[in-house]
């Protein structure tokens, strides 16, 4: 009851000065709305970005051939490397921590409809190569057993690379001269955003099966492998047991890294979530010092509030209150201030991130139509719950010590207060 009682003092107390309580808490409002503004960007770009560098493909790691720095094997350091096919067959029999694994060969080829010609990329990979790269198909289908088996003259079009192709018009099943030879459109990629690459993005690319390079180009060996361990955090186990296997097969140390010079998307993903939550830690401290600048302004009114209030503070001792009681009606009072500053500031933040439109961050090159490539302000409830948290600790702060100050008043020097 007595809690109750002291909460209704306080509130009466800052309805007694209506305009000085509002115009206070318009720097908590505006210090909330700035902290969820931020961390709620902070977390938009972050997402953004790590979403665009994981459509390269799920945990993959890719190896070019190199050349020897270390002498093996008395083989002399500076030997090239150059894969072969049974390189990929090795790594699929003898590494039980790769997943999936598939070579790849690159080339530029022209692509031909009636008398026009387009040049494109075309990747020679292997069947568990669009699961490993995340090739997500608009229309059509993916490769099958069937067409590595029987050779089947069959392509998939990255997105730009059809409308490059066929000008907009429908591409799958159609037919389209590769290097001289005839081949059928199955699939047609979804536009996706790639930060991440090689060779150019995927979008631009034209895929076949690995073995149609034997009657493009009379070429039957890998530029890359590509593969996918197990899990992710095998990623450094499973990447020195194919070195392992190249290594023996192509005598040369496989501790030599620049034999076999890797891209692990594994580490490239740990890094880029570091530099998130980096650059969230930073905006949101940004937050936070707009937010305790609101906190001095609570404190220095509730310093200005017992300044006011010392001889009613002296007269409330004489008839018994005890400096607790004093303490806790000052600090309710802030808390007050504090709480109700900070939901008008929470309403707000999450109305401006409705309000807001997208940030494109991607150039129009990339951007989809279902806005994979902006950045959207989301006011999370984690962003919201961290942003309640701070306005607790600077609420605290900013009513303890003008609290603190009216409980040990003195009651007679406080009556004789002028």
């Amino acid at each position: 009851m007595l809690l109750k009682e002291l909460i209704w003092q306080g509130w009466l107390s800052l309805n007694r000065n209506r305009l000085r309580s509002v115009l206070t808490m318009l720097g908590i409002v505006w210090g909330l709305a700035s902290v969820v503004l931020l961390l709620a960007y902070g977390q938009g770009l972050g997402n953004s970005v790590l979403h665009a560098f994981l459509n390269m493909g799920n945990n993959v790691i890719v190896l070019w051939p190199g050349q020897t720095s270390m002498q093996a094997g008395g083989q002399r350091a500076g030997k090239k490397v150059a894969y072969e096919y049974a390189d990929i067959e090795a790594i699929r029999e003898e590494v039980p921590l790769v997943r999936a694994v598939s070579a790849e060969i690159d080339r530029d080829f022209g692509y031909k409809v009636g008398t026009r010609v387009v040049s494109l990329n075309t990747r020679g990979v292997e069947i568990q190569y669009p699961q490993m790269r995340k090739l997500d198909l608009e229309e059509g289908r993916v490769f099958t057993e069937t067409d590595f088996l029987q050779h089947n003259r069959v392509v998939i079009l990255g997105y730009k690379a059809a409308e490059k192709v066929f000008q907009g018009a429908p591409a799958v099943g159609q037919a389209v001269s590769i290097g001289g030879l005839d081949f059928e459109v199955i699939g047609v990629l979804r536009n996706k955003i790639q930060d991440s690459m090689y060779n150019g993005p995927d979008n631009e690319n034209g895929f076949i099966p690995f073995q149609l390079f034997r009657d493009l180009k009379n070429i039957k060996d890998p530029d890359m492998i590509i593969f996918q361990p197990t899990a992710a955090e095998l990623n450094k186990k499973s990447l020195a047991a194919v070195r392992e296997v190249v290594a023996r097969r192509h005598h040369f140390d496989p501790r030599d890294e620049k034999a076999t010079p890797e891209w692990d998307t594994v580490d490239s993903k740990q890094m880029i979530t570091a530099f998130s939550l980096g650059l969230q830690a930073v905006l949101g401290l940004i937050g936070v010092v707009t937010l305790a600048v609101g906190g001095v302004g609570v404190m220095n009114i509730m310093l200005v509030s017992v300044t006011e209030r010392t001889r009613e503070i002296g007269l409330r001792k004489a008839i018994g209150a005890r400096p607790r009681h004093i303490l806790v009606q000052f600090l309710l009072e802030a808390l007050v201030l504090t709480f109700f500053g900070g939901m008008f500031g929470i309403l707000l933040a999450v109305l401006l991130t409705w309000v807001i439109p997208p940030m494109p961050l991607y150039s129009e090159f990339y951007k989809t139509s279902n806005h994979e490539g902006d950045i959207f302000l989301h006011a999370s409830l984690l962003v919201i719950t961290i942003s309640f948290v701070l306005l607790s600790m600077i609420g605290i702060v900013s009513g303890f010590f003008p609290a603190l100050k009216a409980a040990r008043l003195h009651p007679i020097e406080a009556l004789r207060y002028e």
